[in-house]
């Protein structure tokens, strides 16, 4: 039987390239390797957003659209609504009665959450109960699934600690080896910064999107950073000082064309506006069958809503496993 793996993402709107290059290119890979479940976070959205829930609905279908058109198969991959799995909510409430105070303030994420939110509402904003117990939650998700691994980027790695933690405590206060104690698997995707130089995000002003059309993505790049002590074409260019152009060439050309485009800009050879036109032409050509695939989701969605019902039903049908025996090492009722 095949290791079992779990991961999720919260609807935030429509997934930019960051989002493809680091989390979805690497589960394509791995649901071909394990019994994969995927999940869209819509809980975990309103720890930060409970107040504006207008397009929630829509970007749990946005992002089930982008997964599906990026290449996640829901004939070997379990993809599924997190709300819809209530089970989670209580294996929540069990996990958080065995998990100190500390463990949870020490959170890394938690701690980042709270400073955006302060940032954005006020020092003296108040951070919910909800919020509070983002790292418990987290944890349910991936012990309701009673999962082997879960692969995050190396700086997700904090989150399975307390996981594992979480799991061992419970193990050991039930006298169980029930749970296991999950593994990370990182990510080895490349990582992209946003046309800024900044961390690409939608809140930004500064991504990609997966769904953006090629006359979108081209207009995009156009704005990309490049070398800023270049002033025009036939000076000396210096592609490793280049802020995002060069770095998106090295993520999406070939070598040859790195190779190219590098020597022509260290000639001074090459004019920015011509490279960026060009990186966009690769940039879609990447992107095009990812494109066509959206398109067709965007366009039967009833089909989308299909595959997500039928994940919802296996991922319930596990939850109520593993929940049945928590329940009784518990000794609930």
């Amino acid at each position: 039987m095949s290791q079992l793996i779990v991961s999720g993402m919260r609807p935030t709107g429509k997934l930019h390239l960051g989002h493809y290059l680091g989390v979805i290119q690497n589960w394509v890979e791995l649901q071909h390797k394990y019994d994969s479940y995927f999940f869209v976070a819509d809980w975990h959205a309103l720890t930060t957003k409970y107040d504006k829930t207008d397009e929630l609905k829509a970007d749990v279908l946005n992002v089930a659209m982008d997964w599906l058109a990026a290449g996640i198969d829901p004939n070997i991959s379990t993809v599924y609504v997190q709300s819809y799995v209530p089970e989670i909510a209580e294996l929540n409430v069990y996990l958080g009665m065995v998990t100190p105070q500390n463990w949870v303030e020490r959170d890394p994420t938690l701690k980042d959450m709270a400073k955006i939110l302060r940032t954005k509402e006020g020092q003296n904003s108040q951070i919910s109960y909800g919020l509070m117990g983002y790292p418990v939650l987290m944890s349910a998700d991936i012990l309701m699934m009673n999962a082997d691994a879960v692969p995050v980027g190396v700086d997700q790695v904090a989150h399975i600690e307390i996981t594992r933690d979480i799991a061992r405590r419970f193990n050991n206060i039930y006298n169980t080896d029930f749970f296991h104690e999950p593994q990370p698997i990182l990510n080895h995707c490349s990582l992209i910064c946003g046309l800024d130089g900044n961390k690409m995000g939608k809140s930004f002003h500064n991504d990609i999107k997966i769904s953006d059309t090629e006359e979108v993505t081209a207009k995009k790049i156009m704005t990309a950073i490049t070398d800023r002590s270049r002033m025009r074409k036939t000076d000396l260019g210096h592609p490793d000082e280049c802020e995002v152009a060069f770095k998106y060439w090295k993520i999406f050309g070939s070598e040859d064309q790195v190779a190219t485009v590098k020597c022509e800009c260290e000639n001074g050879e090459r004019g920015c506006a011509d490279c960026k036109r060009q990186l966009g032409a690769v940039i879609n050509e990447r992107l095009s069958e990812i494109r066509e695939k959206r398109v067709y989701y965007e366009t039967h969605i009833d089909e989308v809503k299909d595959i997500l019902s039928e994940g919802n039903k296996k991922a319930r049908k596990r939850a109520s496993e593993v929940l049945a025996t928590v329940r009784d090492l518990v000794r609930m009722y």
